[in-house]
């Protein structure tokens, strides 16, 4: 009985063994065409990511797109490696089951979801930029971080307040220093017969 047992161990370590020899070559090229893939989108990436940053001076949408650009890169590559390893059944699975897992996820988180798309269409479309005297849902004060969560805001009597991003994109935001200059006004009060002049 012992024997039987041995024998057969032997027989399936023997197997796997053939198995992985087998795979090797593959294996290896599958390393060597996701190295190459990955120091050329690396390469892509940087020049796209400079380009862009001498373009625009937001720096909150460099950001969004850097990461864009490297989430895309780890799944171009792992795919990649996937299907030249012969797995190719694998990585369809892999993408199916990420496409339900992305629909439940965005579902039980919708209001981080929601935050996040909205500081992304902010990063696009920015009302305010860091430094502006804004009004954001009847809180007035400056901007001092920009994310694609929320945005922080300092007011003028010293508080920091984070403000989700998905509430602003549906209300009214008031910008005073957009172009540069901000005006000031002020009650006077004068007693009933004062010379005005």
């Amino acid at each position: 009985m012992k024997m039987d047992i041995i024998i057969d161990l032997k027989d399936q370590v023997v197997a796997y063994y053939d198995d992985i020899i087998a795979l090797l070559p593959k294996l290896l090229v599958a390393f060597v065409v996701c190295f190459i893939v990955l120091f050329i989108t690396r390469i892509i990436r940087n020049q796209s990511i400079k380009f862009i940053g001498r373009k625009a001076d937001d720096k909150l949408l460099v950001n969004f797109l850097s990461s864009i650009f490297k989430i895309s890169n780890i799944i171009l590559i792992a795919l990649l490696f996937l299907y030249i390893v012969g797995l190719g059944g694998i990585a369809s699975s892999i993408l199916g089951a990420a496409g339900v897992s992305a629909f439940v996820i965005g579902f039980a988180l919708k209001d981080i979801g929601e935050n996040f798309l909205a500081g992304i269409i902010m990063a696009f479309d920015r009302p305010f930029r860091i430094g502006d005297v804004v009004e954001l849902n009847g809180t007035k004060g400056k901007v001092v971080t920009l994310n694609l969560r929320d945005t922080q805001i300092k007011t003028f009597d010293g508080k920091d307040i984070y403000i989700p991003n998905g509430s602003i994109v549906k209300n009214n935001v008031v910008n005073y220093t957009i172009d540069g200059y901000m005006r000031y006004d002020f009650d006077l009060g004068l007693d009933y017969g004062s010379n005005v002049d």
